[in-house]
């Protein structure tokens, strides 16, 4: 039997219960990750300080705050990715009550795969986008300027990086949740896929430093997450359902939220 559409408010209530938990779980993550900060800026910034140090430069700070602001955004970062499974647990327990019964006992796949697509996007940046730009960017001057960076600017420049690679290394996932709720086919993707390159290089144009190398690196990970997606769309994209006599009918309803 199917059950009944809940209120507005009632989604608004659900949306606040996994906010506030997963600001609890990052909190816990920063009070981890702050007895650390200084090892994990070091870490972040590996390849930008030695490559200052090629040029006879370290990081400055100018305002006499910002070193430890930013000890506090490092360790919010930190926190984050400390509890990522956390986070898209949530994310998915809030759109639960949008899933058929079998959609919902993907919870686990779901929380794994989403956690290591989103760590791989932010390996890929930093172990392979990283070298390149920070070398790029530092030998690049105009009016014989010199390249000296503040720790505030450099946490902001490396952060927005791998966020940025996180998240598009996530587009087999969403893929997934739109072919399900029919929004997208494979058909549709596969007729749409020269647009969509001309979107990955304008998006990696927008992401990443302004060297056609940096970009390139961004653009084709973009393209064959886009092949992955025809695939995942083709595999888990919704089907009409025929009865015995080979006649449509309509799936079940989706179910209500778990507590």
């Amino acid at each position: 039997m199917p059950d009944q559409k809940l209120p507005f408010t009632v989604h608004l209530e659900e949306l606040r219960r996994r906010l506030i938990i997963c600001f609890i779980a990052v909190a816990i993550g920063f009070l981890i990750a702050y007895a650390f900060s200084d090892r994990i800026f070091d870490i972040l910034h590996k390849d930008l300080i030695s490559t200052l140090r090629e040029h006879g430069e370290t990081l400055q700070y100018i305002n006499p705050t910002e070193a430890f602001f930013t000890s506090i955004k490092v360790s919010i970062l930190a926190g984050g990715f400390f509890v990522l499974p956390i986070i898209f647990y949530q994310f998915w327990m809030f759109v639960a009550p949008g899933l058929y019964s079998k959609e919902k006992k993907m919870v686990i796949p779901f929380v794994i795969f989403s956690t290591l697509c989103f760590l791989s996007g932010a390996l890929f940046g930093y172990f392979v986008v990283f070298p390149f730009a920070f070398k790029f960017l530092l030998g690049y001057s105009i009016g014989g300027a010199t390249a000296r960076p503040t720790l505030s600017s450099a946490l902001a420049f490396v952060s927005k990086l791998l966020l940025a690679f996180g998240l598009i290394f996530e587009l087999p996932i969403i893929t997934f949740f739109f072919a399900r709720i029919g929004l997208i086919t494979h058909k549709t993707l596969t007729k749409n896929r020269r647009y969509f390159i001309v979107v990955a290089f304008i998006a990696a144009a927008a992401l990443t430093p302004p060297d056609v190398f940096t970009q390139l690196l961004m653009a084709g990970p973009l393209i064959i997450l886009f092949e992955i997606s025809v695939i995942v769309a083709r595999v888990f994209g919704k089907k009409p359902l025929t009865d015995s006599q080979g006649d449509m009918v309509d799936e079940e309803e989706p179910g209500h939220p778990a507590g």
